[in-house]
């Protein structure tokens, strides 16, 4: 290797590996907003944190689907020393039902989660080889107003990060013999036109028809759009089934668009599938999250006969929905500090005053080595802070404090002692603020 190749290969190994980004301050404080936004909104509807392995016996996502593109190309996979085949996690909710057929915790079991997920997919805007994603699951109960719970979570978890142009599309895949024959049905019609439409139409039919449906390819659409619908063969169960969560979302007028061509990307779904899209993001990438049951899963993985569903949703894409919508919920700004402390005496004041701060619950910083007042200050204006405190030595002789509105520039004297008092108390105004 010569040595020009053996340079740049060096300097392109100390990068981030293809498909994959950093997330740093302040962009991480974004982060933040929605993971805790997200835990608060769980909490509430009863759902508690479940952690599982970034990696996982093959066989544990084997029940995604053979026939989808995440098992079949996405995968990594690799056989550690001991032999053993292992995948790193390409989706969330494959682990936790594996979780619960190990553990058996009572049902109803209703858990979220917030992890990365892997696929070696093309990278795309907001589609990363290694992505983020938070979740919920639960099983142990088949009845509708679960379905509608777990839509209302997300549907108001969007709301309180300040997205309105968020559109919610819903399905029914079925339930089992319902399915199956609207499987033959939908073959049958998607066989007809294989000649007319390619060797790779044809393969996808044959390994699974109801993959065909959620195609992409501008050539299909027409035979798609035409296609049998899976909702007018829907067994009565099924039917009654679906018209309740209907019903419910009414109810709670959360407005939802009926989907017929909607199946989600893997095979365990059954009955209630959704999806949420906004119309602020490329069609091809505006899904910001979905989900849906899977009422035989727990039994395909050995457990006992067990329904399920749940969601998940893609974090950089709500980041860039959030953007494209100026959702100030999620901007840097509003996740700033509540004070940066200049240290005007030198001596040991401002670590006592920016201890006192944090131990009260605030958020605090300051600067570090030996800086000028003057330098604090630029530190002070760049770090988002929405207050400076000045600790300077006549202001200290008062037992005052000097605090400067970083936005508006006015500046007024606080009691020293008063500080952390009169901080909260502009915080708490701040969030009543509409």
């Amino acid at each position: 290797m010569s040595a020009p190749e053996q340079s740049s290969e060096s300097q392109e190994s100390f990068r981030a590996p293809y498909g994959t980004h950093d997330v740093l301050p302040p962009e991480s404080a974004r982060w933040i907003t929605v993971v805790e936004t997200f835990a608060r909104r769980a909490s509430r509807f009863g759902y508690g944190l479940v952690m599982t392995p970034i990696f996982e016996h093959r066989e544990v996502f084997d029940r995604v689907g053979a026939s989808t593109d995440v098992v079949r190309k996405e995968m990594y996979e690799f056989v550690d020393r001991g032999g053993r085949q292992l995948a790193l996690r390409p989706e969330g909710t494959a682990p936790v039902v594996r979780a619960y057929v190990q553990h058996r915790p009572t049902p109803p079991w209703k858990v979220w989660y917030v992890a990365p997920n892997f696929r070696a997919e093309r990278p795309q805007r907001g589609r990363y080889r290694q992505h983020w994603q938070l979740g919920v699951e639960v099983l142990g109960v088949d009845d509708p107003d679960v379905d509608v719970e777990v839509i209302a979570l997300a549907h108001g978890f969007y709301r309180e990060l300040g997205l309105e142009r968020v559109t919610l599309l819903l399905n029914s895949m079925g339930d089992p013999e319902s399915r199956r024959s609207y499987v033959e049905i939908v073959r049958g019609y998607f066989l007809d036109h294989a000649d007319a439409l390619g060797q790779e139409f044809k393969e996808r039919v044959e390994l699974n028809p109801l993959r065909v449906l959620d195609a992409k390819e501008e050539a299909w659409q027409p035979v798609i759009e035409q296609a049998p619908r899976l909702t007018d063969h829907l067994s009565d169960d099924a039917r009654r089934h679906f018209e309740a969560v209907q019903q419910r979302l009414d109810a709670l007028r959360i407005r939802y668009e009926l989907a017929p061509r909607l199946v989600r990307g893997f095979d365990y779904y059954t009955s209630t599938t959704f999806e949420f899209t906004v119309d602020t993001l490329d069609a091809a990438q505006n899904a910001i999250g979905g989900g849906g049951r899977y009422d035989q899963l727990a039994e395909e993985m050995g457990g006992p006969p067990t329904p399920g569903i749940g969601f998940g949703i893609g974090i950089e894409r709500v980041l860039l929905a959030g953007d494209a919508e100026g959702a100030t919920q999620m901007s840097a700004q509003s996740c700033g500090l509540d004070a940066f402390v200049v240290d005007g005496i030198g001596d040991e004041t401002a670590t006592l005053v920016v201890n006192e701060l944090r131990e009260s619950g605030l958020s605090a910083d300051r600067a570090y080595g030996g800086r000028s007042v003057k330098a604090q200050w630029k530190l002070a204006d760049r770090s988002g802070a929405a207050y400076g405190v000045m600790l300077g030595r006549d202001e200290a002789g008062r037992g005052q404090v000097a605090v400067k509105d970083l936005e508006s520039g006015t500046q007024i004297e606080v009691p020293k002692a008063q500080l952390a008092g009169w901080l909260r108390a502009r915080r708490e105004e701040g969030s009543d603020a509409p």
